[in-house]
């Protein structure tokens, strides 16, 4: 079977996931995902697809992410897992829709304004 590519997105990360049949392998950026993403909390978001549908270890997955922190590459690291178990596994579709995988988180930072100190703070009001 070969390599199918599948895109997620997260804030401003975007996650290339190529996906195999195969023995569990998870490289995200040419590391494994527990060197790439050290904090436990992002891993579980990263790898939540996985676990909802119970297919831990079934699949080689290739990971490419670029853009944004920590935070937003795990979101599209999920989403883009999500997308790849979908287009794979037609079963596990419902499972992965509950759980709201499926869609695309699209919140963003605001941005700032002017003659603002950020995008909703404002500088200290003086009467006199």
């Amino acid at each position: 079977m070969a390599q199918a590519n599948y895109i997620g997105r997260r804030k401003t990360s975007t996650a290339r996931l190529y996906i195999k049949t195969g023995k569990g392998e998870f490289l995200v950026n040419k590391l494994p995902i527990e060197e790439y993403l050290p904090v436990k909390a992002m891993q579980n978001i990263a790898t939540q697809p996985m676990n909802v549908t119970e297919l831990e270890g079934k699949y080689d997955i290739k990971v490419t992410v670029r853009g944004g922190g920590k935070s937003g590459q795990a979101g599209a690291i999920s989403h883009a897992l999500a997308r790849a178990l979908d287009g794979e596994n037609e079963e596990v579709h419902d499972a992965l829709k509950s759980h709201g995988l499926l869609t695309r988180d699209d919140r963003m930072v605001e941005r700032k304004k002017y003659g603002q100190p950020k995008a909703r703070k404002k500088f200290q009001f003086s009467k006199r």
